[in-house]
């Protein structure tokens, strides 16, 4: 039997190409993934200034806010709200008022790194030893989570799941969007049943809560529970819309 000295280089050159089909189609289901699973936000962060837009912080006191949970401390100090973490549940400063649609802005930074979060549309579920909070929260994750940054992504409180994680190639800048060291802005949009978030200014999330689970609720400032966490909040804005 004839020997050709190309055979090897053509096994070689058609198994390199199939790994590269195999590789491609993978490739393709996981932006498919991506695409069905996951809106992704492409919109610019709307106008967070105007005369529509509300203060929630009279920058003095906590009128118009309840603690809601657990028995975490919020208190003013220096023309800004503090929360800080201590044992027990998570605890959530909550609006009196519950909102639709709304253009939601707040300004947040750690003095002592810890979990946190802005809880949206959400409600209290009694239970017969604490009044629970429900609902989708804005992420704000501390620094021990593996390092995978998804503040701006949106996890369901109380429901145990995430609804929007910031996983996608494409939700690269936001993971590093956040400055530790100084005030970071928070922006949320809701109208109707679909979700967006931007953290300084680049987009984040966009979910849609497909049920209409959360047509209105309170808007709430999360402690996490856990060993440590100090944060604060400044220039909470909201337009309705």
């Amino acid at each position: 039997m004839k020997k050709y000295k190309w055979m090897p280089a053509v096994i070689f050159l058609l198994i390199a190409t199939i790994n590269a089909a195999g590789q491609n189609e993978q490739q393709n289901k996981q932006k498919e993934k991506v695409e069905t699973t996951q809106l992704l936000n492409t919109d610019k962060e709307p106008k967070i200034k105007g005369r529509k837009f509300v203060s929630l912080f009279n920058g003095s006191d906590l009128q118009g806010w309840t603690t809601q949970q657990g028995t975490m401390k919020f208190e003013v100090v220096d023309g800004v709200i503090v929360g800080t973490c201590s044992e027990g549940p998570s605890t959530f400063l909550c609006t009196e008022k519950e909102y639709v649609d709304f253009i939601f802005t707040c300004e947040t930074k750690w003095i002592v790194d810890g979990n946190s979060g802005v809880q949206i549309r959400s409600y209290i579920q009694k239970d017969p030893n604490r009044n629970t909070v429900i609902g989708p929260q804005a992420e704000l994750e501390d620094l021990a989570k593996n390092g995978r940054n998804w503040s701006g992504g949106i996890y369901g409180q109380g429901l145990g799941k995430w609804l929007y994680p910031l996983t996608a190639p494409e939700h690269e800048a936001a993971r590093n969007a956040i400055d530790r060291s100084t005030w970071n802005r928070l922006t949320i949009k809701v109208e109707g049943n679909v979700y967006k978030t931007w953290i300084n200014g680049i987009p984040a999330a966009h979910w849609v809560d497909e049920e209409n689970e959360f047509p209105k609720g309170f808007i709430g400032l999360q402690v996490h529970g856990g060993k440590q966490g100090i944060l604060q909040w400044r220039n909470l804005k909201i337009k309705e819309l």
